[in-house]
């Protein structure tokens, strides 16, 4: 069986590692015949080159929400550099796994996501890392639409961490002056690091604030979805003209 290999970004913040970790946990136990292994781009080992060797058989999976400079720059050369040939999957995002895992959240943070009463006076932050490709931006604010749209929030917002604004104040006056009774901040990021701490500390103003998506299952589940899609792909021979 082939095997599915993780790739993460990394950091220097060890919650980041312990997360990818939990997270490798729930693959294994939802898939427990699948060898999974992990390997980062940057400041945790074992580094990619480390890794690839010993894997004969397998896909690489960008542990990575948007398709950004990471997954179209930089995990393709990393895998170049250290001679692999391994196919890559997809990234994580848009999903309704991932929709899944930002209600998770809300929920554990004490926010009655299955009430439609609640949720239909309830604005909702969707708090991204931000990016320089405007791809990805856009790609986050259609994850956003369609969280509304499935949900029945009252409003969703989005603000980022990073690169060019709205920020997260900026998001919460926007969901207030829409006539938001309650605000909720949801994190759509992967783990807890300098990111999350910066949009928790901007969102004092909320009623509620998430924790990182971290090792949801519904995360787990998309990893091996995109996993055997890839290998599917992989397996089917490319047609000829």
């Amino acid at each position: 069986m082939s095997a599915l290999l993780l790739i993460a970004h990394g950091s220097r913040d060890p919650r980041h590692a312990a997360t990818v970790a939990a997270l490798v946990e729930q693959v294994r136990a939802q898939r427990p015949a699948l060898e999974v292994a992990t390997a980062y781009l940057d400041h945790c080992a074992p580094r990619i080159p480390q890794v690839v060797g010993r894997l004969t058989d397998a896909v690489a999976v960008p542990l990575l929400l948007n398709r950004a400079f990471h997954a179209k720059h930089d995990i393709p050369a990393a895998l170049r550099t250290a001679g692999s040939a391994l196919p890559v999957a997809d990234v994580l995002g848009p999903s309704p796994l991932l929709l899944a895992a930002l209600d998770r959240r809300l929920a554990a943070a004490g926010l009655d996501v299955g009430s439609a009463a609640v949720r239909s006076r309830t604005g909702v932050v969707l708090a991204a890392a931000g990016s320089s490709d405007p791809a990805a931006d856009t790609t986050t604010r259609a994850v956003a639409a369609e969280w509304r749209r499935t949900r029945g929030w009252a409003a969703v917002e989005v603000a980022y961490a990073s690169a060019s604004g709205p920020r997260v104040p900026d998001a919460l006056a926007a969901l207030r002056a829409a006539g938001a009774e309650r605000t909720a901040v949801a994190p759509y990021l992967l783990a807890p690091g300098l990111l999350p701490d910066r949009i928790a500390a901007t969102a004092s103003d909320a009623d509620v604030l998430a924790d990182p998506l971290g090792p949801a299952p519904e995360l787990a589940a998309l990893l091996l979805e995109r996993y055997d899609r890839a290998r599917l792909t992989a397996a089917v021979p490319a047609l000829t003209a």
